[in-house]
């Protein structure tokens, strides 16, 4: 298994281990591109869709930045505008898709508990 791979399983792992309170940012938009929202508890069809897609939208940016790696590799024959226009746009894509997912799950990580006043030691001693 390759590091890629590895890191892709790391995060899809990681949408259905964290999921804190309120809604979740979907890894989708509405046709207008505004984002979508789902009130869930973490489990159920919709939440397993999500991860599903994140995973794949993971593996397809792995996939692409890998091939970008190779056509900017030093030596490699220079290729038509057109392909590198296209290699930009995909690279863009994908690069939006990630950042969707990493807000998505930021947004689902528990707050760190604030210590109360209970439980802290004693200052006047």
């Amino acid at each position: 298994m390759n590091q890629n791979s590895s890191q892709a399983e790391r995060l899809s792992r990681g949408s259905a281990e964290s999921a804190g309170e309120g809604p979740r940012l979907l890894p989708w938009t509405t046709p207008d591109g505004n984002p979508c929202y789902l009130s869930t508890d973490g489990r159920g069809y919709l939440s397993t869709l999500a991860d599903d897609i994140e995973t794949v939208q993971i593996g397809m940016g792995e996939e692409l930045l890998e091939y970008a790696r190779g056509v900017l590799e030093p030596g490699t024959p220079v290729r038509p505008a057109v392909e590198y226009r296209w290699l930009a746009c995909r690279l863009t894509e994908a690069l939006s898709d990630v950042l969707r997912i990493a807000d998505s799950r930021g947004q689902r990580i528990p707050a760190p508990q604030e210590a109360t006043e209970d439980a802290r030691p004693d200052e006047h001693n």
